[in-house]
């Protein structure tokens, strides 16, 4: 019965979402509410949610205070070379701009940490897609992929988790599948140029331009990269970019296109290379987890503020101007935590692990690997990582070692579901991307989740063909 109920209620939230009947936070508190009480545990309820939100209580806090952080930073200017250097790169071209995108996910997330990556991204990206009239759920999608592979990295989570829960050296789990991983991002980048070419092909020949730019429409184009007339039609020859950025509907867009202004009063020249020096030591500390995240964060977001703004006007304001990307991100994580304190309290998760386990053929048990592989794909969208390979991982583990499957072969197999789950509703980064990028987190799935399990099977299928798994 809790087989059923579970995945009733993960498919009842991604139909309500992507068909945009209810908003994200109102079906991520709802919908476990009500399967709950559908499940006779009603009178636990509270009990389950409080225990969701102490469980994410720090990502939400580590989420707070590296919005303000990296808010500041893009405030004063140390991204702008980032900017001025892929503006450079993308001359205007989508195809250009959407590689781009790809690759400046994929070299951030070597920090280890999705939420960083993709303010770094979205901030640095933004201003392009708005000025060329670009699909934004094209660049949530690619940064999202690009994040997954490179996820994997041993101080990014995953890894780590596997390496934990099996008794291995993450080094043996992740060294030997180097080579498929670059097999899934160089297919990442692959098929970010396929869409930059429809994004080319859709919107026709563009160019930057120091004059006003001209109206364009601000719509999700979910359908881009179908071709001439998906989300909107062909915008056609035109120059983009520019001026003061209010021709794309008032004030909004234009705080947004101030991210390239090099005349903002925000700006600190001078404490560029000490606010450069501060973010490398803060994600070196990261790495070496020399503090937890969110202490370093909150930390770092003191200093920022401190140094770069000294009088507390200033510091107001620029907390004030990050207000509202920090009460929608923070509000999503913790209407997430209802979701997974619900699935996690009731036993719905374990019920539905142990029924996928189940169901696995006594015939594929030599073939366990390429089991786990597949099974991560859904597993790790629908549950968290922490459930996934504390709970699941070492039940196939054995089912895997008593046909003679190693432990690092099943360990490797269950890296190959990331890049799909760097989009699951459950992991609170994902937010960050949608939320910063103004997009919808149906929209994003809608489009995301074919891209993003394509290329977890390329990387499962380049690790069978180099023998790692």
């Amino acid at each position: 019965m809790l087989t059923i109920l579970g995945f009733a209620m993960i498919a009842t939230f991604l139909v309500l979402i992507m068909t945009k009947k209810m908003s994200p936070i109102a079906a991520l508190v709802l919908i476990p509410a009500l399967f709950c009480v559908a499940a006779g545990k009603g009178a636990h309820l509270g009990d389950y949610v409080i225990d969701g939100v102490t469980g994410l209580a720090p990502t939400a806090a580590m989420l707070m205070f590296a919005i303000v952080y990296f808010g500041v930073m893009i405030d004063v200017g140390l991204f702008d070379p980032v900017v001025r250097g892929i503006l450079r790169f993308c001359k205007a071209d989508p195809m250009r701009v959407v590689v781009g995108t790809a690759a400046l996910a994929a070299i951030v997330s070597l920090d280890g940490d999705g939420s960083t990556t993709f303010m770094i991204t979205v901030s640095a990206m933004y201003p392009l897609y708005k000025r060329l009239g670009m699909s934004l759920v094209v660049m949530t999608g690619v940064a999202a992929m690009a994040n997954g592979v490179m996820n994997t990295v041993p101080w990014g989570g995953p890894t780590a988790r596997a390496a934990t829960a099996l008794k291995l050296d993450a080094a043996d789990i992740f060294v030997p599948m180097i080579p498929a991983l670059l097999v899934g991002l160089v297919g990442v980048l692959g098929l970010a140029y396929v869409l930059g070419l429809r994004e080319r092909r859709r919107l026709g020949a563009l160019r930057i331009a120091d004059e006003e730019p001209a109206e364009t429409k601000e719509t999700v184009l979910v359908g881009a990269g179908a071709g001439a007339g998906a989300g909107g039609g062909r915008l056609g020859k035109r120059p983009v970019g520019g001026g003061t950025g209010e021709a794309d509907g008032g004030d909004d867009d234009g705080d947004l296109l101030k991210g390239l202004d090099p005349d903002r009063p925000t700006l600190r020249p001078r404490l560029y290379w000490f606010n450069a020096l501060l973010t490398g030591t803060l994600i070196t500390a990261m790495i070496l987890e020399l503090l937890p995240i969110p202490v370093l964060f909150l930390l770092g977001a003191a200093l920022a503020l401190s140094v770069n703004y000294p009088r507390l006007p200033d510091q107001k304001a620029r907390i004030a101007a990050h207000a509202d990307n920090v009460l929608n991100v923070s509000g999503m994580v913790f209407a997430a935590a209802v979701f997974t304190g619900v699935l996690q309290g009731t036993g719905m998760v374990d019920s539905m692990a142990g029924r996928l386990v189940d169901t696995v053929p006594e015939g594929l048990g030599p073939h366990m690997a390429l089991v786990t592989g597949v099974l991560s794909l859904p597993l790790t969208y629908f549950m968290s990582n922490d459930g996934f390979y504390f709970g699941v991982l070492p039940v196939l583990a054995e089912a895997g070692a008593a046909h003679g499957v190693t432990p690092l072969e099943m360990a490797r197999a269950s890296l190959v579901g990331q890049p799909l789950h760097m989009s699951s509703p459950l992991v609170p980064a994902v937010y960050v991307l949608v939320g910063m990028a103004r997009v919808e987190f149906g929209d994003h799935t809608r489009f995301v989740v074919k891209w993003a399990a394509l290329t977890c099977l390329l990387i499962l299928t380049a690790g069978i063909l180099f023998g790692t798994i």
